[in-house]
């Protein structure tokens, strides 16, 4: 097999993993930058990001790229990301540039059927038949959705805060963890400053520090029959189907997810932090084929 460097990324708001691979050993090397997404972010914008976090960790000339972000919802909406990768990568021949849920769908299945589920800042859902995504239940981003990631926990989280319904100690935790934070800063971060869905994702770390609270548990069980509900089983013959997802959320909440995928007659398939190992052989596997 002739030998050459790809160029994976997997990325969400609020990070983007990469891996430059040379095809003919397998090796890789991971690259970490903040998270790229065309619906917050310009070219311009994107450019400093690839030029400071990501070229630098490159090893050689990229020949083929596949981007797989959040907010790559198809050709239009994706050209910020494609004109930046273009402009970093002028020896790339092939620039692909597809959705998150793709992206985890490729990771997650490889070439078989079944659900490839995203929990990570943000929420989504495919059925994928081992070559395309046929059906999603669409995702109605943070505001009127995401229900389960781990933005919707911590909008959840603080808004029981502000509204006085945490148990008494895990509110006097709370205001130890976060002094001063009042209603006029949480609806400032809301309403008027960027990327609200990652200010309320960050609260996910209090979630897990205090995540044997009953009442945690109780609001990410609750958070995941929603997802379920919501997405999963909307799906045809969703119970014949292994459910795979990737995200921290999923990964590091797995065993109440798994609890509530149970309790739902489904068969919880893979659950990854990042779906990378997953497209590093999927890529592989079709240089090979």
């Amino acid at each position: 097999m002739y030998s050459k460097y790809i160029l994976i990324a997997d990325s969400g708001s609020t990070k983007t993993d990469w891996a430059c691979i040379q095809t003919e050993t397998g090796h890789y090397q991971p690259v970490q930058s903040a998270g790229i997404n065309p619906f917050y972010q310009t070219t311009e914008e994107i450019i400093p990001v690839l030029q400071s976090q990501v070229v630098p960790g490159i090893g050689g000339d990229i020949e083929e790229i596949h981007f797989y972000g959040a907010g790559c919802a198809n050709e239009q909406s994706s050209l910020p990301v494609t004109n930046a990768l273009k402009h970093c990568f002028p020896s790339a021949t092939i620039v692909e540039v597809a959705s998150d849920m793709l992206g985890a769908a490729r990771g997650l299945c490889g070439h078989e059927p079944g659900l490839a589920c995203i929990l990570g800042t943000g929420a989504n859902n495919a059925f994928f038949d081992g070559h395309r995504i046929t059906h999603s239940i669409g995702s109605l981003g943070f505001w009127l959705g995401d229900e389960g990631s781990g933005s919707y926990l911590g909008k959840t989280l603080v808004v029981h805060y502000l509204q006085n319904e945490l148990p008494e100690d895990l509110h006097e935790r709370f205001v130890k963890d976060y002094p001063g934070l009042d209603r006029l800063t949480v609806l400032d971060h809301a309403y008027k400053k960027p990327y609200p869905n990652r200010y309320f994702a960050s609260y996910s770390k209090f979630i897990a520090e205090n995540r044997t609270h009953e009442f945690i548990r109780t609001l990410l069980s609750h958070a995941f029959g929603l997802f379920t509900k919501k997405y999963i089983l909307k799906h045809a013959n969703a119970t014949q189907y292994p459910v795979h997802f990737t995200g921290s959320i999923a990964y590091y909440y797995q065993d109440i997810l798994r609890s509530v995928l149970e309790n739902n007659g489904l068969k919880t398939g893979r659950i990854l932090k990042s779906p990378l190992e997953g497209l590093i052989g999927y890529h592989l596997t079709d240089l090979k084929a």
